[in-house]
């Protein structure tokens, strides 16, 4: 068993094993998990979480990498989750994002933790939003979260993050996915990344294009700005580094970042709820009240909705 207090102590002094730990007991559902949580709680609240996702292959790691840097030069704190495919044999991350932004390594003031997603949709890993109270909670000014490579769908970094950059690059058919409905609606910051190469202006304008037919936008409203950059040379990077500072000032004046906040607070209570519920349930198979329902149904007695209506009242009454 860990010393909980002592490991939060510990990270927030900045020392990375005892954040390791922190994340390590996240990770792996430790039954010290709900100890973490409440001793994290009053600590968190502070971090500025920045979701960077878009298709694979259009430099995300490298537009981390380089946020990272630009973030440093202003003295602040940051933390990086990069969530990687899982590896089938192991569970483990494929990729390891870690060995991509490894001129990080050395500098005390960034944690860097690569996480599988073992199995689970939508760009993250399960446990994302307690690893991100972990980075918050040991004192990171920023965290920068970087999914896997996403397609039209998978877009739960939007429901994680304060604000979301969507990453495109030329020549990647980023374009032609521009007229769907999927993730290019979740952007608060646009990165065409990659700027150096052939059609980036045409990625660029056919974006602004695309935007400009999404929704209708008050006077006041947020208009998401398209940055252009080449992350490999550091170019535009202090353009988006403006951008987010622009949302987030736009966001705590109009009282978008509290309702933002407590709308992912809403959303990880509701998971953590319906995944107790739901191992509950599993433990019911073989139990002779699930057995009996099922009786029921089959005799025609009762429908599968009244039936879990019932079994759902019995739960929640043990």
């Amino acid at each position: 068993m860990q010393d909980v207090s002592s490991l939060v102590a510990q990270a927030r002094e900045g020392r990375p094993r005892a954040v390791a730990r922190l994340i390590s007991l996240v990770e792996g559902a430790s039954p010290q998990l709900r100890e973490v949580m409440a001793a994290l709680a009053p600590l968190t609240g502070n971090a500025f979480v920045v979701g960077l996702t878009g298709s694979p292959g259009v430099g995300k790691s490298t537009s981390t990498s380089a946020l990272v840097t630009a973030y440093r030069k202003q003295g602040k704190r940051v933390g990086v989750l990069a969530v990687d495919p899982s590896s089938p044999f192991s569970g483990g991350a494929l990729l390891g994002d870690r060995v991509r932004m490894s001129e990080h390594a050395s500098d005390p003031g960034v944690y860097i933790r690569s996480m599988a997603t073992r199995g689970h949709l939508g760009g993250l890993a399960w446990s994302a939003p307690q690893a991100i109270r972990v980075l918050d909670a040991a004192g990171c000014d920023v965290v920068l979260v970087e999914t896997v490579g996403v397609g039209q769908s998978e877009v739960e970094i939007a429901a994680q993050a304060d604000t979301s950059v969507v990453l495109l690059a030329p020549g990647m058919g980023d374009g032609i996915q521009a007229a769907k409905a999927g993730i290019l609606e979740i952007g608060d910051v646009y990165v065409v990344n990659k700027a150096d190469r052939d059609g980036a202006d045409a990625t660029a304008r056919e974006l602004n294009h695309m935007l400009g037919l999404g929704e209708a936008r008050g006077p006041g409203d947020w208009r998401p700005p398209i940055v252009k950059t080449v992350a490999s040379r550091a170019e535009g990077v202090d353009e988006v580094v403006q951008a987010l500072e622009k949302h987030r000032a736009w966001m705590e004046e109009h009282g978008v970042l509290t309702e933002r906040r407590r709308a992912r607070a809403a959303r990880e209570v509701e998971t953590i709820a319906v995944t107790a519920l739901r191992e509950r349930i599993g433990d019911l198979h073989g139990d002779r009240r699930l057995s009996a329902l099922a009786e029921r149904i089959v005799a025609g007695e009762l429908d599968p909705y009244r039936a879990a209506d019932e079994l759902v009242a019995g739960i929640t009454k043990s």
